[in-house]
């Protein structure tokens, strides 16, 4: 439980349900060593949600797993010049790693927490199924769990859409029901991205050039910027009515950050490479068609799929993609399942 009101109607629908629920708060970033997560405030309103449903709580603190299994290679990431989300790593390292192995130990039969998707399970396999509510669907940050992972899940809001959420919690009087939801990595919080990222990586200034290798500006660090972005170039607005400066590419070689403004087909790919690939339940075939999608707020493209070595597949788009980028995920998808993903590696244009 989150101290959101997602996980707190997830518990208050199990305890309606007949369920014996136990309440866990995780505990994933030390405040006194940076600040600024809201994790005191968020503990309150689970104790708050507890007493009003009459259910124990507990919090639990995996802050050292959370920096050696997600921390550590979201600056890893970063240093490689790449985009992580490290959401995905969280649900497959902690949330399903830690927490799933405390709560067993504590004599639980299933964890439940409040993501929008659902599960079926069919003898031993496990399906991990998109939500009623499309735009709240999150199995893509849920696209690297493993059968075992899954077996013992549930997911209370699969059938619910947000507003029937909170009017759930209203109905109920639980304090969360209209708390704004979280959003962005949750150990910046409200911080400035660039300020908490230089407190460990040192910034490593270099050349902004165009398309035709024109010297047009100086970046602080290609860490900080991602293929499309336009805020935060200091390169002015327009240029002579052809439209923002984007981000077009990143020279990790030569230090060089490659802008452009107006045409956008620099942007464009049609295939790419993933590693790292997690197939749920597995792999339908070595080559096969299916839905895909390169970021979470994305409607599902088309894609030929080919298996290569080493766990890596080859992503052919039906139609061109723009700004398809390293370091997020491609997740799969067959009507309401979904399938699996890996890291993106490489981008062919």
């Amino acid at each position: 439980m989150s101290g959101g009101v997602d996980s707190a109607v997830s518990a208050l629908l199990l305890k309606q349900q007949g369920y014996n629920v136990i309440a866990l708060f995780m505990h994933n970033w030390e405040e006194e060593e940076d600040g600024c997560c809201t994790a005191e405030q968020d503990f309150d309103d689970v104790k708050r949600v507890c007493d009003k449903i009459g259910i124990p709580y507990y919090s639990v603190n995996f802050a050292k797993q959370y920096k050696e299994r997600v921390f550590a290679y979201f600056l890893d990431e970063y240093k490689r010049g790449r985009t992580p989300n490290p959401d995905v790593l969280c649900n497959r390292e902690i949330k399903f790693g830690p927490f799933l192995q405390y709560a067993k130990a504590l004599g639980a039969d299933y964890i439940a927490t409040g993501h929008y998707c659902g599960i079926r399970h069919d003898g031993n396999t496990h399906y991990l199924l998109k939500a009623k509510d499309q735009s709240k669907d999150q199995t893509y940050f849920l696209n690297q769990l493993s059968q075992q992972q899954l077996a013992d899940v549930l997911f209370p809001l699969a059938e619910l859409d947000k507003t029937e959420v909170r009017a759930i919690a209203e109905q109920h009087g639980l304090v969360n029901a209209k708390k704004k939801d979280s959003t962005g990595i949750c150990f910046i919080g409200e911080r400035n991205f660039r300020a908490f990222l230089q407190n460990y990586l040192p910034n490593q200034p270099g050349k902004m050039v165009d398309t035709n290798g024109k010297v047009v500006g100086q970046h602080i660090g290609l860490m900080y910027y991602t293929l499309g972005q336009r805020r935060g170039l200091g390169l002015g607005g327009n240029t002579e009515g052809q439209g923002r400066w984007f981000v077009a590419e990143k020279d990790m070689a030569n230090n060089v950050l490659v802008v452009s403004h107006g045409d956008e087909s620099v942007l464009m790919s049609q295939s790419l490479v993933a590693s790292q690939v997690n197939w749920i339940p597995s792999l339908p075939s070595q080559n096969f068609s299916c839905k895909a999608k390169f970021r979470y707020r994305q409607t599902e493209q088309g894609v030929d799929v080919q298996v290569l070595e080493d766990g890596k597949v080859k992503v052919v788009f039906h139609e061109k993609q723009r700004a398809v980028t390293p370091g997020q995920f491609v997740v799969f998808y067959d009507d309401e399942k979904c399938l699996g993903g890996g890291v993106i590696d490489e981008v062919f244009k």
